[in-house]
């Protein structure tokens, strides 16, 4: 499915801009996630208020490309000869979806400064957090590549990795509610985590067209994939 998707996408000029406006959305919402990270992390070069502010930029970006890829489906489907894209425009219209999903939570995790301003305590539940948010970069990295390329067994391994940083997630959730910080350390951690499941989860989602059919996107196959049939954004 997602092969044929690509070769559509380099067919023709109008099919070839829904394609780059995709990859565009990819790479924004890369952009705005490593933002969203500096500034949770308190590593803003310079003003974090301008950092968010560049962060809201790209989100309001990639909305905006979000409408443009469905008026150009509906556009190229309402065209006749075309209906039998219809399947690939289903495909497309479900992972842009998951794309602006990806700029939603970044700004909710560049908002989490505003509930515990100061700086978080160094221990191991941070550092563990930190490690979440570096397997989530690494995902992010190479997703774009991946999809772009259909690279189904580089799919299945990223896959695999997602959902084992899924599961350290709920872990580390369990720790810190457990734990003895205060309640806005207790919040901001927790909060992360789950962001950072959301958007892996997402990630996973476009993950899941590589190596699923359009009825499975989201899903997963134990025989096919390799995980748990659970969906990967859940």
């Amino acid at each position: 499915m997602l092969r044929e998707l690509l070769r559509i996408f380099g067919s023709s000029d109008p099919l070839r801009a829904m394609g780059d406006n995709f990859g565009r959305m990819l790479d924004l919402t890369r952009e705005a996630n490593l933002s969203a990270a500096r500034i949770f992390f308190g590593e803003s070069v310079g003003s974090a208020d301008a950092e968010r502010a560049r962060l809201h930029e790209r989100d309001a970006q990639v909305n905006a490309l979000e409408q443009t890829i469905r008026r150009q489906v509906i556009l190229h489907l309402s065209l006749p000869g075309n209906e039998a894209d219809v399947p690939y425009s289903l495909l497309l219209m479900s992972l842009v979806k998951d794309v602006e999903r990806l700029g939603d939570y970044a700004k909710n995790l560049s908002e989490i400064v505003d509930i515990r301003p100061d700086p978080l305590p160094a221990g191991p539940l941070l550092d563990d957090l930190r490690g979440v948010r570096d397997g989530v970069e690494k995902m992010f990295a190479a997703v774009s590549h991946v999809f772009r390329a259909a690279e189904r067994e580089a799919a299945l391994a990223l896959i695999r990795d997602g959902r084992t940083l899924a599961r350290r997630c709920d872990r580390l959730v369990t720790r810190v509610g457990r734990g003895d910080c205060d309640a806005g350390t207790t919040a901001a951690l927790i909060l992360a985590t789950r962001y950072y499941k959301r958007i892996g989860g997402h990630l996973l989602n476009v993950l899941s067209s590589v190596v699923m059919p359009l009825d499975k996107v989201d899903y997963y196959d134990e025989d096919v994939a390799g995980v748990d049939s659970a969906g990967a954004g859940r």
